[in-house]
């Protein structure tokens, strides 16, 4: 998938990944404070560490991308249970490939996890 240029907002912490697209609709009004439907795209991972998805507006529909890896963890920011993390496309890309995000000025810092 092609992240580039598009806005990310990135849930720290761990999402129940039972939610499907209303229930995460409903995270990205309550916890993120964002409109689901101005084209963003809104990341959740679950406790394990190890699925992620990536709720995104396309017009006239909602997407629900789901990832879920078969070895390994994502390296996943763990702040408080509603803290959530702006995020450019390419440091989607990279999170989302297993490289640790480097986060800039004002922003917390991301510690890596081992994978067991």
């Amino acid at each position: 998938m092609n992240f580039m240029g598009k806005r990310v907002y990135l849930a720290c912490g761990h999402t129940d990944m039972r939610k499907q697209i209303n229930g995460l609709a409903a995270i990205v009004e309550g916890s993120f404070g964002q409109d689901p439907f101005d084209g963003a795209l809104f990341v959740f991972c679950n406790r394990n560490r190890d699925r992620v998805k990536i709720l995104a507006w396309d017009a006239d529909g909602f997407w629900l991308h789901f990832k879920r890896l078969e070895k390994g963890r994502f390296k996943w920011p763990t702040f408080e249970k509603d803290a959530t993390m702006s995020l450019t496309g390419e440091e989607l890309t990279c999170l989302l490939s297993g490289t640790k995000v480097e986060l800039k000025i004002k922003r917390n810092e991301v510690f890596e996890r081992k994978a067991v």
